[in-house]
């Protein structure tokens, strides 16, 4: 049986700083794959990349909000991880027409245009409807998330359409700090509310 040690973390902003001269080094190659819309061509080499911040970072290569690229680079919301997410953001170059930079998951502009594929079901979000429990003391909600197709889905796509529309709308960051009790309701709760205005009600949080 052979042991192995394991390596200690490295300095968030030194592995920051490596992580972007290796990023404006591999940028050309990026680009092309981009160009040619073949992103799985460079998934295994910024996986690498990624993981010289740390190991268990997750990291997309998105259409931008600004930009018309984005790479995210995200922690998941797990507080360990978030002084490599911090120094990852804090080294990042200014954002240009090309590229934008996000240390979490971002809301979409519109969560209701988007469409969703779960196994073989192609899901529109413009069918999601929340209940809402506002805790305005703690500045919190507690939601419970409906869509139609839920009956048909299995139990892991089942979570992923509670969690997902909740990302999409809300973004990672918000979602995990606003959001105190999540449900999936099998049937539509009185009085529940579409993805824009759930985002109107936590965005009125204090």
């Amino acid at each position: 049986m052979k042991w192995f040690r394991r390596q200690p973390e490295r300095d968030p902003a030194e592995a920051a700083v490596e992580f972007w001269q290796r990023w404006f080094e591999f940028l050309p190659v990026v680009s092309a794959a981009l160009g040619d819309a073949e992103p799985h061509r460079v998934e295994n080499e910024l996986c690498d990349l990624v993981a010289i911040v740390h190991p268990d970072l997750h990291f997309s290569l998105e259409r931008g909000q600004r930009a018309i690229y984005a790479l995210v680079v995200s922690g998941q919301e797990d507080p360990r991880l978030r002084p490599f997410t911090d120094a990852w953001k804090a080294a990042a170059p200014p954002e240009d027409a090309i590229w934008e930079y996000h240390d979490s998951v971002p809301p979409v502009p519109d969560p209701t245009k988007v469409t969703v594929n779960l196994g073989v079901h192609q899901i529109p979000l413009a069918g999601v409807r929340v209940a809402v429990q506002v805790d305005q003391t703690a500045g919190v909600v507690d939601v419970a998330v409906h869509h139609p197709k839920l009956a048909e889905l299995e139990p892991a796509a089942r979570e992923a359409l509670t969690y997902l529309p909740l990302d999409a709308t809300l973004g990672e960051r918000v979602a995990a700090e606003r959001l105190r009790r999540v449900e999936t309701a099998d049937t539509e709760p009185q009085g529940a509310v579409s993805l824009l205005e759930l985002r109107e009600i936590v965005g009125g949080l204090s």
